[in-house]
């Protein structure tokens, strides 16, 4: 990579810096903790997640005062943010893909009613098919929702682009919203030199007094103001005019925000970064992180002859299109280089606005060539490079571009190698066995399940294979093959996003020996409905007899890794409908495939990523969601919970639960499972402190029936019930409980669990609670 000495040692300054060693997404968190926002709403996806996490660590640590709102997802997230900049206060928030995609109806609110803000865009792949690396798909869909959007190739502009956002965005001239974006995975996750500002108060100086003037928010009672109102055709037009001469207003306000940052710092950000431009007859355009490999190649081609020279914005809303003519104007061909495609619109969008910008300042000469590369974060490399600068050479030779448009680095198609099947698809008769009985008592319509012992059920097959990439002692999929042991017959199933999904479905092969679906995050619940209506409908119109069904698909959706936080909605609108399905909660505490961030079902006090302790913070500071109450709340005919540690149970659960799902309605069931990597326990005892969490009535086994509430496992009955410091000891991420400076957090927790299991024993005597 063609290094800047100039930016890499610091020209001289007017501020004191120093030296740091850090990530894009450290460099993210540490300006935003300079800055000292008032609030960062957010939502953990991966490759941003990290910056709320260092953010969360440094508050521990008392290192800032900012409030740190975790969302039900990222919707609700841009919602804290929306109502948090309407009361006056800076923002913050960081997301990545899907994450961005489900905020997306937020993000033009945001800026037609004009309130600034800060995010981070930690640029990924949008599904579908699911990718968690980097490429541009997300950074397009903002390019049209009003904010201004600033680029970082690497750390050092990511840190110094969060603070000169944020100058940006108050500016009385913009007063817009602003993305930054950076790639993810290549920046966000890169360790790079960064000079940063020696102290905060000279960042805080830089970005001005807090609010600014003029500036209106709704906590002001002597001037009370109307946010978002209703508007006709002739107020809105204006509106989203006044709002489009801000937006074209933010570029020379970048540029002379940028020229006193390098004032101060000696670090220049140009609205076009061009590297030996002055006479180049070809070049290539590309954003963020491969515009730096791309200056390696332009070195190569000099030095034979060819007079290569490459542009790459610093700002891309608004599109600086008068300065992109000008560079092009003495050049013969470009390729323009998308890590995004606008399916259909022969190009990507930067290609696009590329040949608009030369269309609307008279330049028709120059060839212009596009190219979609690096989706999926593959991987951009000088050889790519070249073949980009290739492309450029051989139309400016030709006098014309033999390919406007095509996909750099695609693999062709080779018949021989297309994926087999490696798992034969599992026998109707292997899993129908007969073995478990379940029966409805005609008098008091009591369902009765009858198991054998459970040895001889391990002749019925798995589900799911042996082989997927589950971390060693993971209680996903033990806790999920007791429960489909009580399954008889064919199953569909739905995975959540979450760790049970992305363990067992790397392509070209799955674990699964079963029909699967995955969905996002939050919808698996809708698009189960989905599936379970148009069975029923085409079973209704015959269309189904060709396939030889014996009988009724089991219709099962697996949630976990807090997927009843982002789709507790869906969840809960397929129970008000009662489709005959069943929802099966994995409970592992937390966001465990992104990297153990807090989740609503993360018990108080204990230690995730974004709930870290520290002098100032002791782990999860509210109380954990019990999804088992809430969707009984919704009058499903059946609710339970399970766990290995109690297997006969947790089978017979299963069991009823099948029956519900295909005679009566909606079924939901939880089951709490163990995560080593995360709970920082070991491996082996994984079911000790499954057991344990039962006994000491943190995770009580019961089942809802009809509305009536049966506890199936009482440890006080028993004699079985154990203190609850007794199995937070079990566990790394909550032995900091037992300390005497963290003595409230634990009996504040404690006492809870005693009122939620007194309630629950309530219930239980009484079938009118």
């Amino acid at each position: 990579m063609s290094i800047d000495i100039r930016k890499e040692m610091g020209l001289p300054g007017t501020v004191e810096q120093r030296i740091v060693y850090e990530s894009g997404n450290e460099m993210a968190a540490y300006a935003a903790h300079q800055i000292n926002y008032h609030v960062m709403g957010y939502f953990p996806i991966s490759p941003s997640t990290e910056v709320a996490q260092f953010l969360d660590l440094m508050k521990a640590n008392g290192q800032h005062d900012i409030v740190l709102i975790p969302a039900d997802g990222e919707h609700g997230s841009a919602g804290v943010c929306y109502g948090a900049s309407t009361a006056g206060g800076r923002v913050f928030n960081a997301t990545s893909a899907n994450g961005y995609l489900y905020m997306l109806e937020q993000m033009p609110v945001q800026s037609g009613t004009r309130f600034p803000m800060v995010m981070n865009l930690v640029c990924r792949s949008v599904s579908g098919p699911l990718d968690i690396h980097g490429d541009h798909s997300d950074l397009y869909f903002a390019l049209n929702t009003g904010w201004p959007i600033v680029l970082c190739r690497d750390p050092q502009a990511v840190y110094d682009m969060n603070i000169i956002a944020l100058k940006l965005a108050e500016d009385p001239e913009v007063r817009l919203p602003v993305l930054v974006a950076s790639d993810g995975y290549f920046t966000s996750h890169q360790k790079r030199r960064v000079n940063t500002f020696a102290h905060r108060e000279d960042v805080q100086k830089f970005v001005g007094e807090h609010p600014p003037e003029g500036f209106k928010h709704v906590l002001d009672r002597n001037n009370p103001i109307t946010v978002g109102p209703y508007m006709n055709e002739p107020d809105y037009i204006n509106n989203c005019y006044q709002q489009s001469q801000a937006m074209y207003r933010a570029e020379g306000v970048f540029d002379r925000i940028q020229k006193e940052y390098a004032e101060l710092t000696g670090r220049e950000y140009p609205i076009l970064e061009l590297y030996k431009m002055e006479d180049a007859e070809v070049a290539v355009f590309l954003l963020n992180s491969s515009a730096e490999i791309i200056k390696d190649v332009v070195d190569q081609l000099r030095a034979k002859g060819v007079k290569a020279g490459s542009i790459s914005p610093n700002i891309i809303r608004p599109f600086p299109a008068k300065a992109i003519t000008e560079a092009l104007r003495n050049v013969k061909a470009v390729t323009v280089g998308d890590r995004s495609d606008s399916y259909g619109g022969h190009g990507g969008n930067m290609v696009i606005e590329v040949r608009a910008a030369l269309q609307q300042f008279g330049n028709s000469t120059t060839k212009v060539i596009s190219r979609i590369y690096g989706l999926g974060g593959k991987d951009f490399y000088a050889e790519d490079g070249l073949a980009m600068f290739e492309f450029a050479i051989d139309a400016m030779e030709k006098g014309f571009v033999q390919k406007p448009y095509d996909y750099h680095g695609i693999t062709a198609g080779d018949p021989s190698k297309a994926p087999q099947r490696v798992l034969e698809p599992m026998k109707y008769e292997d899993l129908k066995t007969g073995l478990i009985t379940v029966t409805q008592d005609e008098a008091t319509g009591k369902i009765n399940v009858r198991v054998p012992p459970l040895r001889s059920l391990t002749k019925k097959p798995k589900r799911i294979a042996p082989g997927h990439g589950a971390c060693p002692g993971c209680g996903i999929f033990s806790g999920l093959e007791l429960f489909f042991k009580g399954i008889e017959g064919d199953i569909v199933a739905l995975f959540h996003t979450g760790c049970a999904m992305v363990v067992t479905t790397g392509y070209p092969y799955s674990a699964h020996k079963a029909t699967y679906i995955h969905n996002l995050f939050q919808n698996g619940a809708a698009t189960m409905s989905g599936v379970v209506e148009m069975f029923h409908e085409r079973k209704r119109r015959g269309e189904l007899d060709q396939y030889g069904l014996k009988d009724d698909f089991t219709f099962v959706m697996i949630t976990g890794d807090g997927g009843m936080d982002i789709g507790m909605g869906p969840a809960i609108g397929a129970a008000l409908r009662n489709h005959r399905m069943i929802i099966l909660e994995y409970d592992n505490e937390g966001y465990m495939n992104t990297g153990a961030q807090l989740s609503y079902s993360t018990p108080m006090g204990h230690r995730t990523s974004t709930s870290n302790v520290g002098k100032h913070q002791g782990g999860k500071v509210f109380h954990h969601k019990d999804t088992a109450q809430i969707m009984a709340a919704t009058n499903i005919p059946y609710v339970f919970t399970g766990s290995e540690a109690s297997p006969v149970d947790l089978v017979k659960k299963g069991a009823k639960a099948q029956w519900y799902a295909q005679n009566v309605g909606m079924v939901y069931g939880k089951i709490l499972i163990t995560c080593p990597l995360n709970w920082l326990s070991e491996d082996k005892d994984g079911a000790d402190i499954i057991d344990q969490a039962v006994n000491t009535c943190f995770f009580p086994l019961y089942e809802v029936e009809k509305g009536i509430t049966t506890i199936t496992y009482n440890p006080e009955e028993k004699g079985k019930r154990v203190p609850v410091g007794d199995w937070l000891k079990m566990m790394g991420k909550t032995k900091h409980l037992s300390k005497p400076e963290y003595a409230e957090t634990l009996r504040e927790f404690e006492n809870e669990i005693e009122r939620r299991w007194n309630m629950l024993k309530a219930k239980h005597e009484n079938p009118y609670l």
